[in-house]
């Protein structure tokens, strides 16, 4: 869905060859992204955890893309169903793009139904290039959701 506000949304479902528990683990290990995320054909380059202690609700977290430094926290954190993160891009002190990227985690066949939800808004000058950064977020979550399966093939 696009509207005029800069605003894009869409959804990806997969199933993981793991029970709930590890896959919402993984999930959640902000650092530990950095193993299984893919380094090809990804905007991602790196995570970094910039908050002490375990990952839960109001964790933050620094994204290094192809874009530049994306800061964010963890905005829900419901073990092992729910876990939502919000991250925001920013240029000269004002925000130009922000996200939402949900996990919702439920037991399915012996491993785990993943149902991905990713919102993308844009701000300014951001606007006009929704559509392109539209295409860009869901080739780059489809690439992170396929990514996700494949670190549990095998195990």
């Amino acid at each position: 869905m696009l509207s005029p506000m800069g605003t894009a949304e869409f959804e990806l479902r997969r199933t993981v060859n793991a029970p709930v528990d590890a896959v919402f683990a993984r999930l959640a290990d902000i650092e530990g992204h950095n193993d299984w995320m893919p380094g090809r054909r990804s905007i991602h380059k790196r995570s970094r955890q910039t908050s002490p202690g375990p990952a839960g609700v109001g964790t933050t977290y620094v994204d290094e893309t192809a874009f530049g430094k994306a800061p964010g926290e963890i905005l829900e954190y419901d073990a092992p169903r729910r876990l939502l993160y919000h991250w925001r891009q920013t240029m000269l002190g004002r925000t130009t793009a922000e996200g939402w990227l949900g996990y919702t985690l439920e037991p399915a066949d012996g491993g785990t139904a993943v149902r991905h939800d990713a919102r993308l808004q844009t701000y300014g000058l951001y606007r006009p290039a929704t559509p392109m950064l539209r295409r860009i977020a869901t080739r780059e979550r489809t690439t992170t959701i396929d990514a996700l399966v494949a670190s549990f093939a095998g195990t």
